[in-house]
């Protein structure tokens, strides 16, 4: 069951790393952000992730896409927080 909670948590989390890993120019940082990101996903309510993630095994868990994952996450928890 994804509750409100989830959906705000989980915002507030991406939503606040996303704002600093976008005006990051320092690699190490953006790193950290990577790798707290893959962690809390490891923890966080699996059906939420599953409707984020549409399917995708590695939804923000990439370099290669992780800032368009987090910029897709941070969106759709957006449009979430404010329909519930």
């Amino acid at each position: 069951m994804i509750t409100k909670d989830s959906i705000e948590t989980a915002y507030c989390f991406f939503h606040q790393k996303w704002q600093v890993y976008r005006n990051s120019t320092m690699e190490w940082q953006k790193e950290d952000i990577e790798y707290a990101i893959s962690s809390y996903v490891e923890r966080m309510n699996q059906e939420l992730y599953e409707l984020l993630s549409q399917g995708r095994e590695e939804y923000l868990q990439q370099p290669e896409t992780f800032a368009f994952d987090l910029a897709d996450a941070v969106d759709k928890l957006d449009k979430m927080k404010n329909d519930k």
